[in-house]
């Protein structure tokens, strides 16, 4: 399994498109820091005009930190697409190219494919967390400095240097799990295809649709937003309140959790009763 997952994650790294994200991610990152930098004090004055009469604001508030929470919401808005265009091709394009029954005439059998190519895609899609991560934060801090980070959650959240990068990471690391969540939809609607066009463009359907869902407060919509996993894509500020509920980050995790599980154990189920016919 190790040596087939190596060549899995060999073959993705190989492929130019794979470092689309890598490109994407510096280019939103290095706009959002230019964008505060000229702009930044004026947007903090303005969403504390009204607490300003009644709290003085000291201290280098427009800071790296603050700038690597605004990047931080493209996580789940911008991310998903730069990860489903790598996840999706990698059973679609497969078949594309004509190379599975090449794949299978040696000794291996279709689940342990299907794994490795899912082991490589969570592997893949931390990469691209964790650099998404360090980049902005190391370029926050050596453009702005550090400093106090506040937030606008439900009220104003100000929280000391001290009590910032745990925070952070524990974000990142619940970012990684809605991320990867994103990869095995993706993966599932990409051993259906024999294109990976249609499951990259599947899978921003349903994450677009079942967003609105999520998002919308209809009545109509209440019994089944629980069980969306775009509900569960940016429970990541949860660890960005003063008193973070343990309950609602361990239901969020079980959620998205058995949505991959459920999602490789469909993909597992499908290729391995599918007709290779390439």
């Amino acid at each position: 399994m190790l040596q087939l997952t190596t060549i899995e994650l060999y073959k993705i790294f190989a492929r130019r498109r794979s470092y689309i994200a890598f490109i994407a991610i510096c280019i939103i990152v290095v706009i959002t820091k230019l964008a505060v930098l000229y702009e930044g004090q004026e947007m903090l004055d303005f969403l504390t005009r009204e607490l300003a009469e009644s709290f003085l604001f000291q201290g280098n508030l427009v800071n790296g930190y603050m700038v690597c929470y605004l990047v931080l919401n493209f996580l789940w808005v911008h991310v998903p697409l730069l990860i489903v265009i790598v996840t999706g091709d990698l059973l679609a394009g497969e078949a594309n190219a004509g190379t599975f029954r090449i794949l299978l005439t040696r000794p291996v059998n279709r689940i342990s494919l299907v794994t490795a190519k899912y082991i490589a895609a969570l592997v893949y899609t931390l990469v691209i967390v964790v650099f998404l991560g360090v980049f902005s934060i190391t370029l926050g801090l050596l453009i702005f400095g550090k400093g106090d980070l506040m937030v606008f959650l439900g009220g104003v959240n100000i929280f000391p240097e001290t009590d910032i990068l745990w925070r952070f990471a524990i974000a990142y690391g619940f970012g990684f799990l809605s991320m990867a969540t994103i990869a095995a939809l993706s993966l599932l609607l990409s051993s259906t295809s024999n294109n990976s066009l249609g499951p990259i463009i599947t899978t921003m359907a349903i994450i677009i649709v079942c967003t609105m869902i999520s998002t919308l407060d209809l009545e109509v919509f209440r019994a089944i937003k629980p069980y969306l996993l775009t509900t569960y894509l940016d429970a990541w500020q949860l660890f960005f309140y003063f008193d973070i509920n343990t309950e609602e980050v361990f239901t969020a995790a079980v959620i998205l959790l058995l949505h991959i599980l459920i999602f490789y154990a469909v993909t597992a189920f499908y290729f391995n009763r599918k007709d290779i016919l390439s």
